[in-house]
């Protein structure tokens, strides 16, 4: 019999979730089995998948020793760099403002170096975090942004700021404001675009049309002209629906595509101007709670910007 204490970053998910991040080489079907054979118990008791586990609850395991992995001492995530640029952090949360050409999330090139593993090995030496003291939790990232892309990326450093957070954008209660840098002169400085996308998967690309159709989703992205020259204008860009590529696309859709994208824009533009990454970034982010922001209320109505762009400069 082995026995297993809900702490603080495990608690409010499911039995079965839980159970599934914690045992890692246990058969899906083989947990089920043993909690329908009352070989997993909450607080001596039957439970079921779906039972809600609390801080404090206890659970007891009458399975094989086998599934109870031996703790780890050397994490993949400390082969990656410790090298970040923090725009703001508190006990909860991580701004970061990432540079085009990390990834966020490892990929089938992972090569051990990611913002994520960068994030979970700085806390890791601040004694934030450690994984042999979690059942189930990593610090993890809320939003992400593409490889080629840069701007800020939130991390969460607890389960419950991860909740948080995660609905907080699901509700669209976080604002993301980006700067983009276009091809040629926009006749209307400050514009509501609206469009219709169609996500194409095996091209990992998207279609912009001004009709809708079946598999169609409308777009609506505001645009304002900031400055203007050398045949580029620098924009600042709101969306008010967020879709995949929806930017480059769009504005791409209108004549203007951004300076440096490989698949929306013009290849002899991007030669002439030699830029190794697509001029668009995600600057500033506003905490917009209309619903309670619980433990993170303290950040509602806050707004940061990354401190650099790195193509601002290039209309003057």
């Amino acid at each position: 019999m082995r026995t297993l204490e809900i702490g603080k970053n495990d608690a409010d998910q499911r039995l079965d979730k839980f159970l599934t991040k914690r045992f890692r080489n246990m058969p899906q079907s083989l947990m089920y089995k043993y909690i329908r054979k009352k070989c997993i118990k909450v607080n001596g008791k039957k439970c079921d998948i779906d039972t809600r586990l609390k801080e404090g609850d206890v659970l007891t395991f009458f399975i094989k020793d086998e599934f109870f992995e031996p703790s780890e001492e050397v994490y993949d995530f400390m082969k990656a760099p410790v090298k970040l640029d923090i725009v703001y952090e508190d006990e909860n949360i991580l701004l970061l403002n990432k540079k085009p050409g990390l990834i966020v999330h490892p990929d089938e090139n992972y090569h051990f170096d990611s913002l994520i593993a960068r994030v979970q090995h700085y806390l890791y030496d601040r004694g934030e975090y450690d994984p042999k003291d979690e059942q189930s939790f990593a610090p993890a990232l809320v939003n992400r942004i593409d490889r080629n892309t840069g701007g800020i990326v939130i991390a969460a450093k607890t389960a419950e700021a991860l909740r948080i957070m995660n609905q907080k954008l699901k509700d669209r209660e976080l604002e993301k404001i980006y700067l983009c840098l276009a091809v040629g002169s926009f006749e209307k400085k400050e514009a509501l675009l609206t469009a219709y996308l169609e996500k194409n998967e095996k091209q990992n690309r998207v279609y912009i049309s001004d009709k809708p159709g079946p598999d169609k989703k409308q777009i609506r992205t505001r645009y304002r002209v900031l400055a203007e020259g050398k045949g580029l204008s620098l924009l600042e860009v709101e969306l008010l629906t967020g879709r995949t590529h929806q930017i480059r696309a769009h504005m791409a859709h209108i004549g203007h595509p951004l300076a440096g994208d490989g698949k929306y824009g013009k290849n002899e533009v991007n030669r002439r101007l030699g830029m190794k990454w697509q001029a668009l970034y995600s600057y500033k982010l506003s905490f917009r709670f209309t619903t309670d922001g619980g433990a993170l209320e303290y950040l509602n109505g806050r707004t940061f910007t990354a401190p650099e762009v790195w193509f601002t400069d290039m209309v003057r």
